[in-house]
């Protein structure tokens, strides 16, 4: 059997034993750059300015356009392939890799796959951005498109169906397998709370971040463990309200809004849901990538203040920054108080989102910029902001959980496991055996 590339353990994913290895993109070491950490060590993450975001709170934004790939989701696709070859489910010379995605997943299984040596397929739905297609492609994956946009990726899992019919496929079935959780609530968790440290009083007030697979949702298990006080809050798009009210709808934001409630999503710790406008994300990333000096004049600011901003945010990014802004506004956060939220990519793969807004939107002058700053940075309701604590919402996401799992062979007592935090904290207690068993691995080979 051929052996495999040896990859990074869960706590060398949070604390590389070495400064950060560098090598051509498709050099396997690079699986060991799979961290938040720059090669200073620190957690990459920025702090924006509060004229930008007009609230009080620190608004502080991981920043995952470094990871290989392009994009955190690298994280996960990893540690799913890697805890089925520990588990002796997939082999480089017998198995090919299966992706189901709507983008920044499938792209991270086509570069980990290349990597590893295996062949991989991605699923994702055929209204993507054209830019996440070239590079799946560039990583040697093929794609296998189906009908529809983001929120049809229910036709995603169904398409995924048909490939789990043949052994040779293994899928790593991010909606639904618990190494996506683990990375994020190890991982990405931890490193939230050490980015927060050095600013206001030290603590997570709250966690804020647009499910997709809702793993990075994970993140916000580990910051109550140290910070019971502290809120988690998910993200919807305005035309796709599923965790909100059961909605459904088609929308732009890439990445989200997937029309169910994910397998891995821990409803049990998640306190609020807030609602976008779609196209409040593109203008602000219109805004925030291609409009920064009119920005700066625009808040007095000197020219080159946001600079560091260019490049940093892809939609979701910028979704993520307007939840976590309407949040603090919400909970009234003062200066002293942190807000962590993700920037999963960069805007590399969405330049033609950008092109297809000025088609949209015709010409753009000064007065229409304006306009729309207020309306994506000042903007938002009270009423698009609900709290899920109340034990009525957690059976009502609960039974959407159910009605879509149920139809892809989960049984009732696995999902009713699932409504006790005990699941969850055994399944993230694996860690330590997983990362014991990989490095056993690694000696060996």
């Amino acid at each position: 059997m051929k052996p495999t590339i040896p990859g990074p353990t869960y706590a060398e994913m949070l604390h590389p034993e070495l400064p950060i290895r560098s090598g051509g993109e498709l050099d396997p070491i690079n699986l060991f750059n799979i961290t938040w950490r720059a090669p200073d060590q620190r957690i990459r993450h920025i702090v924006l300015p509060r004229e930008l975001t007009g609230v009080q709170a620190n608004i502080i934004v991981m920043v995952g356009r470094h990871f290989p790939s392009g994009s955190h989701k690298v994280g996960p696709a990893y540690a799913t392939l890697m805890e089925g070859e520990l588990a002796g489910e997939i082999s480089p010379d017998v198995h090919t890799v299966i992706g189901p995605s709507t983008g920044n997943f499938g792209i991270g299984v086509a570069y980990v796959s290349h990597l590893k040596g295996y062949p991989a397929i991605v699923i994702m739905p055929e209204g993507m951005s054209k830019e996440r297609y070239a590079r799946i492609r560039q990583y040697g994956g093929e794609l296998d498109l189906t009908p529809g946009s983001e929120s049809d990726v229910i036709l995603v899992l169904e398409r995924t169906e048909l490939y789990k019919k043949d052994p040779k496929n293994k899928v790593l079935a991010q909606f639904e397998l618990l190494p996506n959780y683990r990375f994020h609530r190890y991982v990405t968790g931890r490193s939230a709370l050490e980015a927060a440290v050095s600013h206001g009083n030290g603590r997570v007030a709250a966690f804020v971040s647009a499910p997709g697979s809702a793993g990075t949702l994970a993140a916000g298990d580990e910051i109550k463990a140290k910070f019971p006080e502290s809120v988690t809050c998910a993200l919807e798009p305005m035309e796709c309200s599923t965790l909100f009210n059961n909605g459904r709808g088609t929308h732009r934001i890439e990445g989200i809004g997937d029309k169910m409630v994910t397998l891995i999503h821990n409803v049990l710790t998640t306190d609020y849901v807030a609602l976008i406008h779609d196209d409040d994300c593109v203008m602000g990333l219109e805004l925030l990538e291609r409009r920064l000096p009119f920005v700066e004049s625009l808040l007095h600011l000197p020219p080159g203040t946001l600079a560091g901003l260019e490049g940093l945010f892809g939609i979701s990014g910028i979704c993520n920054i307007l939840g976590a802004i309407r949040l603090a506004h919400h909970l009234g956060l003062g200066p002293n108080d942190n807000v962590v939220t993700i920037a999963t990519d960069g805007f590399d793969r969405y330049p033609s989102v950008l092109a297809d807004l000025a088609e949209r939107r015709g010409p753009i002058d000064a007065a229409k910029l304006g306009g729309w700053f207020e309306s994506v940075f000042r903007g938002g309701r009270e009423v698009d902001i609900q709290d899920v604590r109340p034990r009525a919402e957690k059976e009502r996401l609960f039974a959407c959980k159910e009605e879509v799992w149920s139809a892809f062979g989960y049984s009732h007592a696995y999902l009713e496991e699932m409504k006790s935090q005990s699941f969850w904290e055994a399944e993230y207690a694996r860690i330590d055996g997983i990362d014991r068993a990989l490095t056993a691995a690694r000696r060996v080979a």
